[in-house]
């Protein structure tokens, strides 16, 4: 008997040895991440039931030299979906509508709203124009309160992408579509229907849609960057404009509560939850991507919305839950998501190294001056202003180029490297564009 207790005794302290060198190992990795500024937010990790990590880096408020701890609040951006898809199936179950359903019966005057389904709305294989993609609505608008009429004309009457069912577009039009859907057959707001159905049963009591207007002490302040020098705040998406698609706002431990209910089946059975991991098209279900990890399920999603984005992954076979919550635009968060469940999984994986910055005479930096062609309608401006590169694409943000070596620069945040080109005659003539692993000849136009 003494030899089994102390037998217990020993695996226990080992379990627990082991909790805290993931959870050393993890800390270390946000803490790279952050101290280059490539993240800064909130991260929660858990596995078996056990939260490893739930910690803030970086800061909520910059102004006011605020830090982020585990109750900073966030807009979730597309993270949303997966609710808004939840509660079509619940309603599906409750015999309010079919996923089958043609999209005219909700709205009659819709073009081609007999040949468009609920369940394509979900998939992402309606063909409906993504109202995002309208850069002026975008860049002007998104901040002012708008109703469903205004909404829906923004993309009803745009050809629709391809025939429906046959391929495959992201589009927060249908999620908008979804959440006008939802209310018709409830008669309630689309925003109270997700409370009743998922917020109040699982305790969400940090989780929310009014950003604009919430009152908070632990809200977190959205930037477009902010680095040690560069701090460009952005502002708050109306919850009416990003709506059903991408309104909700919540905390890491709130959305942990929501794996949690998906873990116990409580909100969706595990019938239910197995169709929404179904892919069809692109690795995509019912507002999840869904892929495969040492072997094993992961269904996750992301989020971007004006200053924010989120990563919400899950490995359920394993009980395994990963939020990251940032209040910065950081492409990081998927490599970031990679290197967690490699932690978790005892795998290799890679801690981000600073980037050195060498300094340039003002004279050299002349010499990358002008205007280059990205993408059709997308150029980059770049001038020099106090001794930087400065680089502004049409309609965003500008950014620093930071000198790596000569003719090589990098953007901070987000994670971008340009390496110039030159002609026969040594004359700068583009550039090449590496981001998120891909690679955009960039010509020089003048």
């Amino acid at each position: 008997m003494k030899k089994t207790v102390v037998f217990l005794v020993a695996l226990s302290i080992t379990y627990i040895s082991f909790s805290q060198n993931v959870t050393s190992r993890l800390d270390t990795l946000l803490q790279a991440y952050a101290t280059q500024y490539k993240f800064n937010g909130t991260v929660l990790v858990a596995k078996n039931g056990e939260i490893l990590l739930n910690k803030g880096y970086g800061y909520r408020n910059a102004a006011i030299r605020l830090l982020h701890d585990k109750y900073s609040v966030f807009q979730i951006g597309s993270v949303t979906k997966q609710f808004t898809t939840a509660i079509i199936q619940k309603l599906q179950q409750e015999g309010k509508l079919n996923v089958q359903d043609p999209i005219s019966k909700y709205f009659p005057q819709y073009p081609k709203g007999d040949s468009i389904t609920i369940e394509q709305l979900m998939l992402h294989t309606s063909g409906i124009y993504s109202y995002t993609n309208d850069r002026t609505f975008m860049q002007n608008e998104v901040s002012k309160p708008a109703n469903k009429e205004k909404m829906i004309a923004l993309f009803r009457d745009k050809p629709l992408d391809f025939s429906p069912g046959t391929n495959w577009r992201y589009s927060n039009s249908a999620y908008s579509l979804l959440g006008y859907i939802i209310e018709s057959v409830t008669g309630k707001p689309y925003e109270q229907v997700v409370r009743e159905y998922i917020f109040i049963p699982l305790k969400m009591t940090h989780s929310g849609f009014d950003f604009t207007h919430l009152q908070n002490k632990e809200k977190s302040i959205g930037y477009f960057s902010l680095t040690d020098r560069d701090t460009l705040k952005s502002p708050i998406v109306d919850s009416s404009v990003a709506y059903s698609a991408g309104s909700i706002y919540s905390t890491t431990e709130d959305l942990y509560r929501w794996h949690q209910g998906l873990q116990k089946n409580i909100i969706l059975s595990n019938a239910q939850q197995e169709k929404a991991y179904t892919p069809v098209k692109n690795k995509y279900g019912y507002g999840w991507t869904i892929d495969s990890l040492y072997g094993k399920r992961v269904v996750a999603h992301g989020g971007g919305i004006h200053g924010f984005t989120s990563n919400f992954s899950r490995l359920a076979a394993d009980d395994v839950c990963i939020v990251l919550l940032c209040n910065t635009s950081s492409p990081e968060l998927h490599n970031i998501t990679k290197s967690i469940y490699a932690i978790l999984y005892n795998k290799p994986y890679e801690i981000p190294r600073p980037r050195k910055v060498i300094s340039i005479t003002e004279e050299k930096l002349k010499q990358y001056i002008g205007v280059y062609t990205i993408k059709e309608n997308l150029q980059l401006t770049i001038t020099l202003k106090d001794g930087n590169l400065v680089a502004t694409p049409t309609g965003q943000p500008t950014a620093i180029l930071f000198p790596e070596k000569e003719d090589y620069f990098f953007v901070k945040q987000p994670e971008v490297q340009l390496q110039f080109t030159r002609n026969e005659k040594k004359e700068v003539d583009g550039f090449t564009l590496y981001q998120n692993g891909s690679e955009v000849k960039c010509p020089k136009i003048k």
